[in-house]
């Protein structure tokens, strides 16, 4: 579903990625690992053209795309959900997932109930502003709103940052369900290795904006992967 190869990245003269290749396929899980400061969430922000990449390509269901801002990728089926999940506080559950329905034709703007489903708590507090939610009801929030766009695409950034345990548990939950569909592509970053590791199919660790493994967790271990994403 997405490949990327030999991707760069600078922020002005720094190069933060150096010639980045991987695949992820649909109906997989793809795992970027890496501690603090190694180009993740940079990575992530050049897939979904928040940073516009200076080189390199990327191919997604077959196309190959030029660099290109975040709503024109939106519309092509990639969806983030970004570090510290990014909701308006003064809007309700309601108008934050209305807004995906921007990149999406006007036949496609409501909620499907799939995402009620999955994250009941949304529709118990669908007229609640987003600001007046806990924080993970507001990462389920920021997921039901990627979901809401149709993503062949799917980005999620640290999603259980400063999340509950019992929260934490359902997410993985969702993220193995919409994997099970066979439809997307998940590409996870995420620094709590237990999590990632578990539900990972296929992991990417980067070290100074490098990828310096990529694997099928089915071929490797986790003594294998650990001391390469620990400081």
């Amino acid at each position: 579903m997405l490949t990327l190869d030999d991707f760069t990245l600078h922020y002005g003269h720094s190069q933060i990625l150096h010639g980045v290749s991987l695949e992820a396929k649909a109906g997989a899980v793809t795992c970027v690992m890496g501690t603090n400061g190694v180009g993740k969430t940079s990575l992530i922000r050049a897939i979904c053209g928040q940073h516009l990449r200076t080189g390199g390509r990327m191919v997604l269901d077959g196309e190959e795309l030029p660099a290109m801002p975040a709503h024109k990728l939106a519309q092509k089926g990639v969806a983030v959900v970004p570090q510290g999940r990014e909701i308006f506080p003064q809007l309700t559950v309601r108008e934050n997932m209305e807004t995906g329905f921007s990149c999406l034709p006007k036949s496609d703007h409501h909620i499907p109930d799939e995402l009620f489903d999955l994250f009941p708590i949304l529709k118990d507090f669908i007229d609640r502003r987003g600001g007046d939610l806990s924080g993970g009801q507001q990462q389920q929030l920021a997921i039901a709103r990627a979901l809401i766009t149709r993503p062949k695409l799917l980005l999620l950034d640290e999603p259980t940052e400063g999340i509950q345990p019992n929260v934490i548990q359902q997410i993985g939950e969702v993220i193995r369900l919409l994997r099970d569909r066979g439809d997307m592509a998940i590409v996870l970053v995420e620094q709590y290795f237990d999590f990632a590791y578990e539900l990972a199919d296929h992991i990417v660790v980067l070290r100074r904006g490098e990828v310096i493994f990529d694997g099928d967790k089915a071929s490797t271990s986790r003594e294998e992967v650990l001391p390469k994403v620990s400081v």
